[in-house]
């Protein structure tokens, strides 16, 4: 990534101004690279230059042997990454432009990944960026009902974490065991790096399911009975059951109360099992159950059920306030709260879902029903334990704020400018917040759903504002393309 600014970029007018005025026409890339010790390529530069300097000697006069292996021997040590790395994560220094301080974030999703990006290019090269990862790949969950469908695959939606180490982002694949807030410090299951100590520390740890409290659904049955809410492996593990189903079979999703992540998702999921179906196997005669706890459709209503009156008429059957309380995975039976059961050939149970693990380690989970985060909406900043940032779904949303990518996406930029604000000892500023949200009807079809968001003084919170929202006339294929461009662009955005 060559220009930083670009059209996928928001950065600040002042940072703009003041980066521009000092650089002119020089790469900003380079720039905010350069700041840290791992700037791999800066080093390499140098050493590069010393090398060759170091041999235009040795030509010239071979007395300097013995001084020249022990720089090369110094060069080669500057060069090894791991040592830099190292180096980095002890002393959590920054060269050449003094340290406002390290901003550890543990999750490297929509939220995460956005905020370690947006710090380092609105801190001016002035703020450590550690970025806590498990995975050594981002798999993006918005686009992968289209894998369950058939019409796109799982690579396409996978990314490394390549753009964030460019950018100066330090970036750790491990499993966080412990947050000790009192000495602001992150424990880790990494034998040469066990803990690192923060200014700030950034929570983005998704979800995580309530497995119990649905009877039934044990260790054993999850292996067969599959949510798929995260995107990966089970996501074509999913697909394998779809395409393994036998004609006249039925498949059941069913989907918790809300809040839960992605609420057109579900039904959008329904749609790209019919779709597969009715293109692959139009003689197949599959039923496609979906088995609602809620009260009503929680997203696009109109618009999905006028697809399943006509597109896929007679394919996907709608129950609501039918919540799912047993599963007895041998018979491939769910049951009710009111007794009334349903045998499927494949069963997709969306569980309830509460914040992730994490999120209750660090002490942050707030919320009345024990499930979710409060923020301080100018920051992010956990409402329970300071210098504790919270982005994404683990946060008790706003009013009319849905559990989305996009919208951690917007958590991610809130919690940058506002660590930026308050690591200069500044006060941070309300950012309005805005949302789109894309489901494909089938393979090339698409509506959407969108809202924007302003914090409001009264509330202490965003609130919707009026009249600036969006939802699709009808599906069609333009909006198709506008998806996927949505996805292209957020993709790049948080990772880039």
């Amino acid at each position: 990534m060559e220009n930083i600014i670009n059209q996928y970029t928001v950065v600040p007018a002042l940072h703009r101004r003041k980066l521009l005025t000092v650089l002119g026409s020089i790469s900003l890339t380079s720039i905010f690279s350069s700041c840290t010790v791992l700037n791999i390529n800066h080093n390499n530069n140098n050493n590069n230059n010393n090398n060759n300097n170091i041999n235009k000697d040795n030509k010239n006069n071979k007395d300097n042997k013995d001084n020249i292996n022990n720089a090369n021997n110094k060069n080669s040590i500057n060069t090894n990454i791991n040592i830099q790395q190292d180096n980095y994560l002890k002393t959590q220094a920054v060269t050449q432009i003094p340290s406002l301080g390290h901003v550890v974030i543990i999750g490297g999703g929509f939220g995460g990944a956005t905020a370690a990006k947006y710090l380092k290019l609105w801190g001016d090269g002035r703020i450590a960026v550690t970025l806590i990862e498990r995975q050594a790949y981002f798999i993006s969950c918005p686009m992968s009902n289209l894998v369950i469908g058939g019409s796109r695959q799982l690579s396409e939606l996978t990314f490394s974490y390549e753009g964030l180490k460019q950018l100066g982002v330090t970036v750790i694949h491990a499993e966080v065991t412990e947050i000790d807030s009192l000495n602001k410090r992150v424990i880790i299951n990494n034998p040469s790096m066990q803990s690192l100590t923060y200014d700030r520390l950034i929570l983005s740890p998704g979800v995580d399911f309530l497995f119990d409290s649905i009877d039934g659904l044990d260790t054993i049955a999850q292996k067969t009975v599959l949510h798929a809410w995260k995107a990966g492996i089970q996501t074509q593990q999913l697909r394998q059951q779809i395409e393994n189903i036998p004609d006249g079979g039925t498949v059941a999703i069913t989907i918790p109360k809300a809040p839960y992540r992605c609420p057109p998702g579900p039904y959008e999921r329904a749609c790209q099992i019919a779709y597969y179906f009715k293109k692959h196997r139009p003689n197949s005669k599959i039923k496609v159950l979906i088995l609602d706890a809620n009260e009503d459709i929680q997203s696009k209503k109109a618009l999905f059920t006028h697809e399943w009156d006509t597109t896929y008429q007679g394919m996907i059957e709608y129950q609501n306030r039918w919540e799912l309380k047993r599963l007895n995975a041998t018979t491939r039976t769910l049951e009710n709260q009111f007794g009334d059961s349903i045998v499927a050939d494949v069963i997709n149970i969306i569980p309830p879902m509460q914040a992730g693990v994490i999120a209750y380690k660090a002490g942050v989970v707030n919320s009345t029903d024990k499930r979710w985060c409060h923020v301080d909406w100018l920051s992010m900043e956990s409402t329970a334990v300071k210098y504790i940032h919270i982005l994404g779904d683990a946060v008790q949303a706003a009013p009319g704020m849905p559990k989305s990518g996009h919208i951690a996406n917007q958590h991610g930029k809130i919690a940058a400018s506002a660590i930026v604000e308050l690591l200069n000892n500044r006060t941070p500023l309300p950012l309005t917040i805005m949302n789109t949200c894309y489901s494909y009807v089938d393979a090339t079809r698409a509506i959407h759903v969108a809202s924007t968001h302003r914090f409001d003084n009264e509330q202490k919170m965003p609130m919707t504002i009026k009249n600036t929202g969006g939802l699709s006339q009808e599906a069609n294929v333009l909006e198709g393309k506008y998806a996927w461009a949505w996805a292209e662009t957020i993709w790049h955005d948080m990772l880039s």
